[in-house]
Parts: structure tokens; C-alpha cells; sequence
């Protein structure tokens, strides 16, 4: 808020719009030499008439301020919300990509292990053929040398 003071009235002092002075400055310059004219004079009604236009004036300024501010705190609240819903769409939408496709890879390796149980048990049946033949292979090949290791040392008698 702008404060002014009483100055005295100086014919021959500075002009009011000096070259080297800026605008606010003059403003305030030529303020004072209308209050200092109406102290001068004695005219308070006028100060009682500037106070109060200025007041209503400001009051004015300032419920507009507040109208706006509130329009644009509103703007963002709906903007923000707004983001809000988007984001959360999103992040259902990927919640569900992310679903189907986890369980499309479940379904995959589901079928991959127990799918076709034919074609394991197959397997596994070669495997087991193929391990058996190895053992009675291994047994006949040393069978003789077991037999003849038993024989001994059943047959030798230690005194």
C-alpha cells in the first residue's frame, strides 16, 4: 500500500516531471502536492472522498483476485484429477497386459512339462531299458570274478 506524507509546498522547487525522475516517483510527487494543496486549503472532504474510492476501489481489486485465484486453483484440481484417472487406466491396462501374459507363459510351460505324457513316459521307459542293460552287461562281466572272490573266501579257513 502507498504511504504518503505532508511535504510543504515549494513553487520553485523540482518540476514534476523532471527528465532524470521515473514515473512512480512523479506519481508520488504530484500526490503530495495535491494533499499539501488540500492541507494547504483545508479541503479534507476531498482526502475523506480519494480514502474512500480507493478503498472500494481495492476492495474491489481484491475480491476479483480472490475469484481468480480460486478459478485457477479449481482449473488445477480438475487438471490434477484428471491425471489422476488417466494414470490409473494406464496402470490398469498394463496390470492386465502384464496378467495375460504371465499367464500365457504359465499355460506354455504347463503344456511344455505335462502336455504330451505319452512322449515322456516313452522317454523315460528307453531310459530305464537302457540303464538295465547296462547293469546286467556290468554284472556279467564280473559275475565270474565275484563267484570265484565268494568260493575263496568261503573255502579258506584261517587257523
Amino acid at each position: 500500500m502507498l504511504s504518503y506524507t505532508k511535504k510543504e509546498y515549494h513553487p520553485k522547487a523540482h518540476s514534476l516531471f523532471d527528465p532524470g525522475t521515473n514515473l512512480d516517483a512523479c506519481l508520488h510527487r504530484k500526490m503530495d502536492l495535491v494533499i499539501t494543496q488540500c492541507h494547504l486549503e483545508n479541503k479534507t472532504s476531498f482526502l475523506e472522498v480519494m480514502d474512500s474510492n480507493r478503498g472500494q476501489n481495492g476492495i474491489q481489486q481484491l475480491l476479483a483476485a480472490e475469484q481468480e485465484a480460486q478459478h485457477i486453483v479449481n482449473a488445477a484440481r480438475n487438471a490434477k484429477l484428471a491425471r489422476l484417472r488417466q494414470a490409473k487406466e494406464e496402470a490398469e491396462k498394463e496390470i492386465a497386459e502384464f496378467r495375460a501374459r504371465t499367464e500365457k507363459e504359465f499355460q506354455r510351460k504347463v503344456a511344455e512339462s505335462s502336455g504330451d505324457s505319452g512322449a515322456h513316459v516313452k522317454r523315460l521307459e528307453q531310459e530305464t531299458e537302457a540303464k538295465i542293460h547296462n547293469l546286467k552287461g556290468e554284472a556279467a562281466r564280473i559275475s565270474h570274478d565275484v563267484v570265484h572272490m565268494l568260493l575263496k573266501h568261503v573255502t579258506t579257513v584261517r587257523t
